[in-house]
């Protein structure tokens, strides 16, 4: 009896979610026929459905989940904020402890001097509020000319209007929307694996540099507030630029007085081996770093957009009587801030940044490396908990899947069939487990992940469609 009324009940919750809920990126056609797997429950790297199917994650709930799930101690602190200071009013002069100790603490993880935080609800409206604080900033200077902002082809960078306008991935940009056409000037995809035409392997790099100053040239330095650039290219495809690339870029924004902002969402907090990947990872020194996702390990909704001192002088000028009219209700909400203390103090204590780098990062690499052998995956790449598997339908000519094959899609559903989900994006599956997984842990994914793309391509196969290799 007791079986019933909870299978009943899942019925009830997945027809209410059908009918009411509108996730986002919702495809309008598939949803109303399938509708949603509906996750109950989760504990360490893996997660469960209503009916109990297990699952590991093998996307990190989406790139944030760090230190993994059921982490008591963050709960505990988010009960007791709760308890103590549910919420306080940000605005102009009340704060509250945890928001105050956060930001110290993350002034003091960011690279240099960047000792400034905006606190926000989230990874968009994090770059949103950098956004308006560049234009600020640029208005505080007299040179108001400068609006225009830089971002590349295959970005992402959020969804709010702005945000998404700012975002360069083609598939992201649907007719029935409207973008912004005007400030956002867009650079060409540091994608290494799909060199433009007529442009060998070896030149790619100096070509990316090349066409990089020109826009910049073209667009007049005088009209460029920011460009804004994700170390590696997260929702696009996990793209790592090549490493002079992101240096020469940095020495141009310099060049010509254009503020360089690390759009840091995905890669901060560990992912990639350090608590911030601009220094450290990609040797340079930014003048403002996005972050959010691991900040909270997912616990809690939280953004932060941190900038440099040297910002905040020309902002804050005394005797200007400036008011900073930008913000939000629940900016520096306690219990958010709550959960990041603890979740940054579990980070710290068990060295997972380090842990990343040194151990468990290179060997998730090296498995995934193994399934090249496979006639569909074309390239794996990534840098250590960040890693996409690249299909393709001839792996000597690159030739992508048309796009009624779905891929993508097919490869998750075949890995979700066997207890694993992985992130389909196109022709892409992305893979990005909390920090936490294990070297079994990972050998499980990599395994799972085998046999789905193995059953795909029999499945092609037994419908007539040749894989090339």
């Amino acid at each position: 009896m007791e079986e019933q009324t909870s299978s009943n009940f899942n019925k009830v919750v997945w027809e209410n979610d059908r009918r009411h809920f509108v996730h986002p990126w919702t495809h309008f056609d598939s949803f109303q026929e399938e509708g949603s797997l509906i996750m109950s429950r989760a504990k360490g790297v893996y997660t469960y459905d209503a009916d109990g199917n297990r699952y590991l994650d093998g996307v990190g709930g989406l790139w944030c989940m760090n230190v993994g799930y059921g982490r008591d101690e963050i709960v505990d602190a988010i009960a007791e904020q709760a308890r103590t200071l549910a919420y306080a009013n940000p605005f102009v002069d009340v704060s509250n402890a945890p928001a105050a100790q956060l930001t110290a603490k993350l002034a003091e993880l960011a690279p240099g001097d960047l000792n400034r935080v905006m606190l926000t609800c989230g990874g968009s409206t994090a770059n949103d509020s950098m956004l308006r604080l560049v234009h600020f900033y640029w208005g505080c200077k007299g040179e108001k000319s400068r609006k225009k902002i830089i971002t590349r082809r295959g970005s992402y960078h959020g969804s709010t209007y702005i945000t998404q306008s700012m975002t360069g991935k083609p598939a992201d940009r649907m007719p029935e929307f409207q973008y912004d056409t005007d400030m956002i000037v867009y650079v060409s995809e540091p994608n290494a694996y799909r060199p433009p035409e007529g442009v060998a392997d070896d030149e790619f790099e100096q070509w990316l540099i090349d066409k990089f100053r020109d826009t910049v040239e073209q667009t007049g330095p005088e009209n460029i507030a920011a460009h804004f650039a994700e170390p590696i290219l997260g929702a696009g495809g996990v793209v790592v630029p090549p490493a002079r690339y992101i240096k020469e870029t940095r020495d141009i924004c310099r060049q010509y007085g254009i503020l360089y902002i690390a759009d840091e969402v995905v890669t901060g907090f560990g992912r990639v081996g350090a608590w911030f990947a601009s220094l450290d990872i990609m040797g340079i020194q930014p003048d403002g770093i996005v972050s959010a996702k691991g900040l909270t390990s997912g616990y809690q909704p939280l953004g932060a957009a941190i900038f440099s001192d040297g910002i905040y002088d020309v902002i804050a000028e005394a005797g200007q009587d400036r008011w900073f009219t930008n913000g939000y209700t629940y900016a520096g909400h306690p219990v958010a801030c709550a959960a990041a203390l603890k979740n940054i103090e579990i980070m710290e204590r068990e060295n997972l940044p380090a842990y990343v780098k040194d151990d468990i990062g290179p060997y998730f690499m090296q498995q995934l490396q193994t399934l090249s052998d496979l006639p569909t995956v074309g390239d794996v790449r990534g840098m250590y908990l960040m890693a996409c598997v690249v299909n393709v339908a001839n792996k000597d000519t690159r030739e992508e899947f048309p796009h009624e094959i779905n891929i993508g899609k097919r490869i998750s559903n075949a890995a979700e069939k066997l207890g694993l989900l992985v992130r389909p994006v196109g022709n892409l599956n992305v893979l990005s487990p909390p920090l936490t997984i294990t070297r079994q842990e990972v050998d499980e994914l990599v395994s799972k992940l085998r046999q789905a793309i193995v059953t795909v391509c029999d499945d092609l196969a037994n419908e007539g469609i040749s894989l090339d290799s």
